[in-house]
């Protein structure tokens, strides 16, 4: 289980995740979204023991990472898929982290084989590897210590439609064995697919989590009028949440409200329904569209990134 309550992580005057709460069960995966510069890698990192938090505490398993007798046996992560040896092969890279982690060389093979990665592409430099196949050997590492948690950061970045389609179903394979799941992806559509549940972050802040059923049902407004810059005005001195979708403004309020919001403004409104069914893309921009001013998430302040081993 990964527990996250109250985390915050503030440079200097620069706040770039403020009082994050969230739960990920075992048997569950959750995903983890927001636009950039929102605060999932920050989040993350002080997940895995990587940023100090400045408030807040994260836990997998009951601890802080850094209490984990032995990390790797617990929890796989794979936070940035370049942080790797490239003078290394793969099948070497993963016998050093075996021989850390003190896991049998013969689960080097047995891992290897799961991702895709068996025989010529072991035996090549990580060098020579594609974004895909670093991809492939970062996920190698998370798994090779059989932990029951997995916290990935953008683990499809660089696989084509056919390793997507492979890695949504390890990862529900995972979770089906009773394995907790923390993914963190731009690929909405993948999300939608594997993911049992959603954490939606803008600005430093969480704007919504629960059930992803639960959260696709409730999608806000979807309203039209002929005078769209004006009715997004006055929306907005409504202080409505708006954001453009492609058949029209995304609201994150009741029909009632954006209708009678509407009225006020006296604009004609040429729709004006749930928008419910447009899938966790139309929830997305609804969710983060007034969400602040998006946090940057490293800044002057903060210290100098150490690669992910």
């Amino acid at each position: 289980m990964i527990v996250v309550d109250q985390l915050t992580k503030r440079y200097g005057r620069h706040t770039a995740v403020e009082d994050v709460s969230f739960r990920c069960e075992p048997g569950t995966v959750t995903g983890f979204l927001g636009p950039n510069g929102a605060g999932k890698s920050t989040t993350m990192r002080m997940l895995c023991g990587l940023t100090p938090p400045t408030s807040g505490t994260a836990t997998v398993a009951g601890q802080p990472y850094r209490r984990l007798p032995n990390p790797g046996r617990t929890v796989g992560v794979l936070l940035d898929a370049s942080a790797q040896h490239a003078g290394r092969t793969g099948r070497e890279a993963l016998a050093v982290a075996a021989a850390t982690m003190g896991v049998d060389r013969r689960s080097v093979g047995q891992v290897l084989d799961r991702v895709g990665l068996d025989g010529v592409a072991a035996r090549r430099r990580v060098r020579a590897y594609s974004l895909g196949m670093r991809q492939r050997l970062g996920l190698a590492h998370a798994l090779l210590g059989d932990p029951r948690v997995l916290v990935l950061d953008e683990p499809a970045n660089g696989l084509d439609p056919e390793g997507i389609f492979w890695m949504r179903g390890l990862l529900r394979d995972f979770a089906d064995r009773g394995g907790t799941v923390l993914l963190s992806s731009h690929l909405l559509r993948e999300v939608e697919a594997v993911a049992d549940r959603l954490v939606v972050i803008g600005g430093g802040r969480i704007v919504a989590q629960g059930d992803k059923a639960e959260l696709l049902a409730d999608g806000g407004t979807l309203v039209r009028s002929r005078d769209r810059v004006a009715l997004r005005g006055a929306l907005e001195r409504a202080g409505l949440p708006v954001s453009e979708g492609t058949d029209g403004l995304l609201v994150r309020a009741d029909t009632e409200v954006v209708g009678e919001a509407a009225l006020a403004a006296g604009i004609a409104l040429t729709e004006l329904r749930p928008a419910g069914g447009g899938g966790l893309e139309q929830l997305f921009l609804t969710l983060t569209a007034t969400a602040g001013a998006q946090t940057t998430e490293t800044s002057a302040t903060e210290p100098t990134r150490e690669p992910v081993r």
